[in-house]
C-alpha cells in the first residue's frame, strides 16, 4: 500500500489533468466525482486557472437574485451567491416591506483606501512625523507616478497622515497614504504606491521600513443606507418594539452582536461574491469597523419615529470594485454587474448598505415574533432530503413531512425517503 504524502513539489506545474490525478488517488475520488470537479460550467477552466493557485476544478454556488429593491427612487435586482437557506428570500421580503415607504436612502464617502507603510529603528519618531509631514507633497508625487491612469481619471493619492505607535518593540512611524481609488477595489494600487514611497520615507526619517500595505479597515471609504418600515407592515407597533429591543440586545452583548453582524453580512457578503469581490477583505473591515471604539457594537441602529414606524440605519466599510480582478475575469461576476447597472464603485458599496439593512430587518422580524427556525428550516430541509439522495418530487415531499414532525434530521429523511420508495415499487 502506497503511503500517502501532500509533499508535491512544483505541483503548480503540472497540467489541470495532473493535478487532479493526484488529488483523485489522494482521496479516492470516483470518476464521477473528477468529473464533477472538471464540470467547469460558466467558468472555464484555462480562465480559473489564471486566477489562482494548483487548480483542479471549479466549486460551483447558487446564485440568486433578491427582489422589490428601491434604492435613492431605483429598481433594482440583487443578485447574490450564497448557498445558505432563506437569505435572498428574507431579503426580498425586507425590501417589499421598505417600499411602502419610499424605499432604501443610501450615500457614500469618496472611495479612499488607506496605505500603510511601517518605519521602524527611528531615533526620534516624534521629530520623524513631523519630517515626513513636511515632504507630503513630495511623497504624494512619487505615489502617483505608479498610476497615471488612475490620476487621470481623477483619483490617485491625495493625502497622507502620520502615526507613532508605542509598542512592546518599541517605537514606529506609521505613515498612511490616503488614495482614491475611483472604480477599483484598489489593493494593486496602493500596494504598488506603498512600496514606490518606501525609499523616500527611509531617508527622510531615516528609520527602516518594514510592512508597505493596504488596510481592509476602510474608514474614509463609507456607505450608509436609511429606511423607515411602516409599523402596520410590520404588524404593529409592539412588533416595532420588539425589534428595537432586539437591536438592544446586541448593542449590550458582543455574544448576541456577533450574530446581529453575522446576519448583515449574510446578504453584503453574497453580493460581493456575485460581483467577484473579496469578500474576505469586506468581511474583516465591516467587523473591524464595528469594533473601532474598542467594544464590538452592530453596524445598524433601530429607533422609532413619531409616528410609531421603525427606522433603520446602517454604516460600514465597503472596500468593492467593479473593474479589475475578478469581476473582469468571472464571466458570471460581469453579468451580475450588468443585471445591478452599477455606473460606480460606489454605487455598488450603497447597495450593499441596502441589502445589509434590508438582511438586519428581516433577521430581527423574524426573530421578535415567530423565531428564526420557521422559515429557515423549511429550505433547509430540502437540502436535507438531496443530501439523502431524493430526488424530484420526493424532495419537497420529504421536506414538508420533516417540517410537519419538527424533525428537520438526516436520519428522519432517509427513513422517510425508504418509506416513500417502498410504496412506489
Amino acid at each position: 500500500m502506497v503511503e500517502k504524502t501532500s509533499i508535491y513539489p512544483k505541483f503548480y506545474n503540472l497540467s489541470l489533468d495532473e493535478r487532479l490525478k493526484i488529488v483523485g488517488d489522494f482521496a479516492g475520488l470516483t470518476e464521477e466525482e473528477k468529473a464533477l470537479l472538471k464540470n467547469s460550467g460558466s467558468l472555464p477552466l484555462e480562465v480559473a486557472e489564471r486566477m489562482i493557485e494548483n487548480v483542479v476544478g471549479v466549486m460551483h454556488i447558487p446564485l440568486g437574485v433578491a427582489v422589490n429593491f428601491i434604492i435613492n427612487g431605483k429598481p433594482y435586482l440583487i443578485p447574490m451567491a450564497i448557498e445558505e437557506p432563506s437569505v435572498v428570500a428574507a431579503a426580498s421580503h425586507a425590501a417589499k416591506l421598505a417600499a411602502a415607504k419610499g424605499g432604501f436612502y443610501t450615500s457614500s464617502t469618496d472611495p479612499i483606501m488607506i496605505g500603510q507603510i511601517q518605519v521602524v529603528g527611528v531615533k526620534d519618531p516624534n521629530r520623524a512625523k513631523i519630517d515626513v509631514l513636511f515632504e507630503k507633497e513630495k511623497i504624494l508625487e512619487k505615489a502617483n507616478e505608479q498610476d497615471p491612469l488612475l490620476v487621470s481619471l481623477g483619483g490617485g493619492a491625495k493625502d497622507l497622515n502620520v502615526k507613532v505607535l508605542n509598542t512592546v518593540r518599541g517605537s514606529m512611524v506609521i505613515v498612511e497614504l490616503y488614495v482614491d481609488c475611483r472604480d477599483a477595489m484598489g489593493a494593486n494600487a496602493v500596494n504598488t504606491m506603498a512600496e514606490a514611497v518606501a525609499p523616500l520615507i527611509e531617508k527622510i526619517t531615516g528609520g527602516k521600513v518594514l510592512l508597505r500595505i493596504i488596510s481592509n479597515l476602510a474608514t474614509f471609504r463609507l456607505a450608509r443606507a436609511k429606511a423607515i418600515f411602516g409599523k402596520d407592515v410590520l404588524g404593529g407597533e409592539e412588533i416595532v418594539d420588539r425589534i428595537i429591543d432586539a437591536y438592544t440586545f446586541a448593542a449590550s452583548d458582543p455574544y448576541r452582536c456577533a450574530t446581529h453582524n453575522k446576519g448583515i453580512m449574510n446578504g453584503v457578503t453574497a453580493v460581493v461574491l456575485a460581483t467577484g469581490n473579496d469578500t474576505r477583505a469586506v468581511e474583516a473591515g465591516a467587523h473591524a469597523y464595528a469594533a473601532r471604539f474598542g467594544h464590538y457594537s452592530p453596524l445598524t441602529t433601530w429607533e422609532k419615529n413619531s409616528d410609531g414606524d421603525l427606522v433603520g440605519t446602517i454604516e460600514l466599510p465597503v472596500a468593492v470594485g467593479i473593474v479589475g480582478g475578478a469581476t473582469k475575469t468571472n464571466p458570471i461576476a460581469k453579468i451580475s454587474l450588468k443585471i445591478l447597472g452599477v455606473k460606480t464603485a460606489r454605487e455598488l458599496g450603497e447597495i450593499l448598505a441596502a441589502v445589509g439593512l434590508a438582511q438586519n430587518l428581516a433577521a430581527l422580524r423574524a426573530l421578535a415574533t415567530e423565531g428564526i427556525q420557521r422559515g429557515h428550516m423549511s429550505l433547509h430541509a430540502r437540502n436535507i432530503a438531496i443530501a439523502v439522495g431524493a430526488k424530484g418530487e420526493l424532495i419537497d415531499l420529504i421536506a414538508e413531512r420533516m417540517v410537519q414532525e419538527k424533525m428537520v434530521r438526516m436520519d428522519r429523511a432517509k427513513e422517510i425517503l425508504e418509506e416513500l420508495l417502498r410504496k412506489e415499487t
